[in-house]
């Protein structure tokens, strides 16, 4: 199974708190923790990674705090993931930080395993922290095209 952990998935929950508000408002991590119902000692820890990430600015004094380093739309989930993970890689030989493998040389897999690879890290360069941040009732669920209706069949509508 393929899964962020749950710091990663709390660090996403945690910044998509800034995402909606303007640029440079500060949250302290006690605000944060209880309004996102979390731990503070785990709420601090993400925070000090994001900030280290270049994700968040820290703001010292008695008004001190965290706020996002940039604009929402500019932040991807790859960045996000990264900073809280490490490198995105399905393999490990195929993680962006290693130079070799024992198997290199001989790997009939190694080449698709590249091509995945790819493809997850476009696909999550793809989707921004605004993204994520938009309320679930604001995004549009596809509509199903009336080709595709499924109608019971009646004796007439058989023939």
């Amino acid at each position: 199974m393929i899964r962020i952990t749950r710091i990663t998935d709390h660090g996403i929950i945690l910044l998509t708190h800034f995402a909606l508000i303007p640029l440079g408002i500060v949250f302290n991590a006690r605000d944060l923790a209880g309004q996102e119902e979390m731990s503070l000692p785990m709420v601090s820890k993400i925070l000090k990674m994001l900030a280290a990430a270049g994700l968040l600015e820290s703001h010292r004094g008695v008004k001190g705090g965290y706020s996002l380093a940039r604009e929402a739309n500019s932040i991807t989930l790859l960045e996000i993931i990264t900073a809280m993970e490490g490198p995105v890689g399905m393999t490990e030989c195929t993680a962006p930080e290693v130079t070799a493998c024992e198997r290199a040389s001989f790997c009939r897999v190694r080449p698709h395993w590249e091509v995945i690879n790819t493809s997850i890290r476009d696909a999550l360069k793809n989707v921004t922290l605004r993204d994520v941040a938009v309320p679930a009732r604001a995004v549009a669920t596809p509509a199903v095209p009336a080709t595709n209706e499924i109608r019971p069949t009646t004796p007439s509508s058989a023939r």
